[in-house]
């Protein structure tokens, strides 16, 4: 297995990506691997505003817990400004979290997470929130 340089976290500041958020950080202080947190953004300023704090939050959180962290926000559609970023990152892994949908939103393709799986050059780890996680295997 080659050595992962550097780890793309794409969050979107919701609950769903925590989990996400904390598995990228736990890897890249763990491999030493840098740690590039990226949102896609489209909108207003004030939600672009919103963005960078809360990215701001997640690369004080991963340096605090000893990764080289950088933050950035990529405009355009979430799935494509992921794997956009990851290239541009040169990214040997994408992290990225993925919401909790039932049967019927399992069907349907067209997530973020799904599209980003389908178009990466790269592995992509898909994490649960949490309180999935810690719940049954079945």
């Amino acid at each position: 297995m080659a050595h992962i340089e550097t780890i793309l976290l794409a969050t979107d500041a919701s609950r769903a990506s925590q989990a996400a958020e904390e598995q990228a950080i736990e890897l890249a202080a763990r491999l030493g691997s840098r740690l590039v947190v990226v949102s896609a953004v489209s909108g207003s300023p004030e939600v672009r505003s919103g963005r960078l704090l809360a990215i701001e939050g997640v690369v004080q959180r991963a340096r605090a817990g000893g990764a080289d962290a950088a933050g950035l926000t990529w405009d355009g559609d979430p799935g494509e400004a992921i794997v956009e970023a990851a290239a541009a990152e040169h990214a040997d892994l994408i992290v990225v979290g993925t919401h909790e949908r039932g049967t019927v939103g399992r069907l349907f393709l067209g997530s973020v997470s799904d599209h980003v799986v389908r178009h990466a050059g790269c592995p992509v780890m898909v994490v649960r929130p949490t309180h999935v996680l810690s719940g049954s295997a079945g």
